[in-house]
């Protein structure tokens, strides 16, 4: 059982999904205090001069019952940017190395050595045979 486990570790895969969680979560933490500094602000703005931006209380007075469209909106940013940067920095670049490296796989199937001249001569050789029959 630990032997599957060290090969599963060993694989590459897991080493690669743990670069992209720690880049994800860097990079998460770097889209939220843009959102938080810079778009928060200016969707709040939209709501006026209202404190609470487009937030609104459900029952007025109670603090538990503010809904926050802003907060949401904030959220939706936050996850579209971080899913465009993984796809763009780590998934695009991926798939264009494993598209370069199957082309390699193919040409270098494709190509055959050249034959040596005595390969070539039991070639003619095995062609003159079976013309004979």
């Amino acid at each position: 059982m630990l032997k599957g486990f060290r090969e599963f570790l060993m694989r590459g895969n897991v080493l690669d999904l743990a670069i992209a969680v720690v880049i994800g979560t860097a990079f998460a933490t770097v889209v939220k205090t843009v959102v938080d500094s810079l778009v928060a602000p200016l969707i709040a703005s939209i709501g006026g001069t209202n404190v609470n931006g487009l937030a609104f209380h459900i029952v007025d007075g109670n603090d538990k019952s503010l809904v926050d469209i802003g907060a949401i909106i904030n959220a939706l940013i936050v996850f579209v940017l971080t899913a465009a940067v993984v796809y763009f920095v780590l998934v695009v670049p991926m798939k264009k190395i494993q598209e370069r490296r199957a082309r390699r796989a193919d040409t270098a199937e494709d190509e055959p050595e050249p034959l040596t001249t005595d390969q070539q001569l039991l070639v003619e050789i095995r062609d003159a045979l079976r013309a004979r029959t």
